[in-house]
């Protein structure tokens, strides 16, 4: 914002506040007809709900079609299909891993279970990222993991983010761009060219699955322009999903399925949580942008805006595993729930980000910027208003109109109506419930014999979590933005102990 005119920076404030002023005036405007006109009300959450049901139809499908999709690509041997490509030998891969205040069996459990994928391990350069501002635990850190690891990987690289650098926010994106430029440093003087390098953007505790890095070079040396394209796998957040609380559980698998489904739809889908992309698309963007929270989807935006819209995203139907916010007591894991959503919903951020740079695009065409402006809006639109309108708002026009002795059959048959619509609508509990299991790693022992019943009852509280770990985060997300009280990052955090692969 410091590099435009004052008349510029009120114009990008006014794209900042749009978004959570719909929202509110939505909310406000069905509260008032709901005592004013209560029958349009009724029409309109009606309508509303029938949208809903045909989305949540069109969810199930593209799910399935994901599912099936993970279920074939799980069972080939891409390792055997990648020894057929004579560039193979010459692709490096990079694991970024951020790391703030984590415990080292946090880090040692990851770079284990990258010792173990199927891909030349001499090929792979291990860049761990730490921040000044947990200097003394970092190095002492990383001087173990190089001493434990020497050897393992083609190299492995530790870098420190200096604290309150100029036009920063602390967080991962900006600990990223300096590890980004020094990774950069090394490459130059290892005369490793850009396009034979793939960067893989991790969370610390991101377990892989063994054939991740197989699959991503078969899809960058056979997609035409693989450094136009990020590469997003499944985020399952299973790590430990047998310790967290149910409404973490729920959450977790929501937002798998979410992702599943995206991928399927490959207009929609964006880089989230771990990802991978070309060096050369980092480089050609500056790397990561060190003022923003939701640095994994603005990748993204950034490389569309410098490409002008001839960037996309390729669907990796294997999982990577990472932990749940489910650490420590009950509250308190809901309570990082909730932060968490809210840090996921604050990519609301990139609505006036979009809008702001495709407004003067004009060698983007303009049904992209159109289609990706309405998907920023309409996505954050409908996540903060869908589940308040359905399960709160649905009933109060209801109430005013038998109040006031209306018997309009619209009146009298709508409570039916919005019966029958909820429970089609329930037939996306019903699939996420049944492909959790299918998803879920082996219960291990100190898990008590009835877990696997919780498991199951657990989606019962789809309606709560919905609006109190859905609606509720993105609204504040959003009313944040709209007030100019810009939300910082939070760090989850992670277990202290030894994971298992779940992948």
């Amino acid at each position: 914002m410091s590099t435009r005119t004052l008349q510029q920076q009120r114009i990008y404030r006014l794209f900042e506040i749009f978004p959570g002023a719909s929202v509110w005036i939505a909310v406000v405007l069905a509260v008032v007809l709901s005592f004013v006109a209560p029958v349009v009300a009724i029409i309109f959450i009606l309508l509303f709900d029938l949208l809903w049901c045909f989305r949540v139809v069109l969810f199930v499908f593209y799910l399935a079609i994901a599912w099936r999709q993970f279920r074939k690509t799980s069972s080939i041997d891409w390792e055997a299909r990648l020894k057929t490509f004579p560039d193979a030998k010459t692709l490096f891969h990079v694991v970024m891993l951020p790391t703030y205040t984590e415990d080292i069996s946090v880090i040692r459990a990851t770079l284990a279970s990258l010792r173990t994928v199927r891909f030349p391990l001499s090929q792979m350069l291990i860049v761990l990222a730490g921040e000044e501002r947990d200097g003394d635990r970092f190095l002492a850190n990383a001087e173990v993991i190089q001493k434990e690891f020497a050897g393992v990987f083609g190299a492995l690289l530790c870098t420190i983010h200096p604290k309150n650098l100029p036009e920063e926010i602390p967080g991962k994106g900006s600990n990223m761009n300096w590890a980004g430029h020094r990774l950069q440093e090394y490459l130059d003087e290892q005369g490793i060219a850009y396009p034979h390098v793939v960067v893989s953007a991790f969370d610390i505790d991101t377990i892989v699955h063994p054939q991740y890095f197989a699959y991503l070079s078969y899809l960058y040396l056979t997609s035409p322009e693989p450094t136009r394209a990020s590469y997003q796998p499944i985020a399952l957040y299973a790590n430990n999903i047998w310790e967290s609380p149910a409404a973490v559980r729920v959450g977790a698998f929501g937002t798998t399925f979410w992702i599943m489904a995206e991928l399927a739809r490959r207009d929609h889908t964006i880089t989230f949580s771990s990802h991978s992309m070309p060096m050369q698309a980092l480089v050609d963007v500056g790397f990561w942008e060190k003022d923003i929270v939701t640095e994994d989807s603005r990748i993204f935006h950034q490389c569309l805006r410098k490409y002008h819209g001839k960037y996309r995203v390729i669907p990796m139907y294997l999982p990577v595993s990472m932990d749940t916010v489910g650490v420590g007591g009950y509250i308190e894991s809901l309570g990082r729930l909730y932060k968490q959503v809210r840090r996921w919903a604050w990519s609301v951020e990139h609505f006036p980000y979009l809008l702001w740079y495709f407004a003067r695009d004009a060698e983007t065409p303009l049904w992209i910027r159109i289609r990706l402006i309405w998907k920023e809006w309409e996505g954050r639109f409908s996540w903060a208003t869908a589940p308040v309108i359905m399960f709160l708002m649905g009933r109060l026009p209801l109430y005013v109109a038998s109040q006031q002795g209306s018997e309009l059959a619209l009146i009298t048959q709508a409570p039916f109506v919005l019966q029958w619509l909820m429970r089609i609508a329930m037939v996306g509990v019903l699939a996420s419930a049944l492909l959790s299991f299918a998803l879920l790693p082996p219960r291990p022992k100190h898990a008590p014999r009835w877990a696997p019943l919780v498991m199951v009852l657990q989606w019962l509280l789809v309606p709560i979590t919905f609006v109190v770990f859905g609606s509720i985060p993105a609204l504040d997300a959003q009313t944040r933005l709209m007030l100019g009280k810009y939300l910082g990052f939070n760090v989850s955090a992670k277990r202290s102990f030894s994971k298992t692969r779940n992948v």
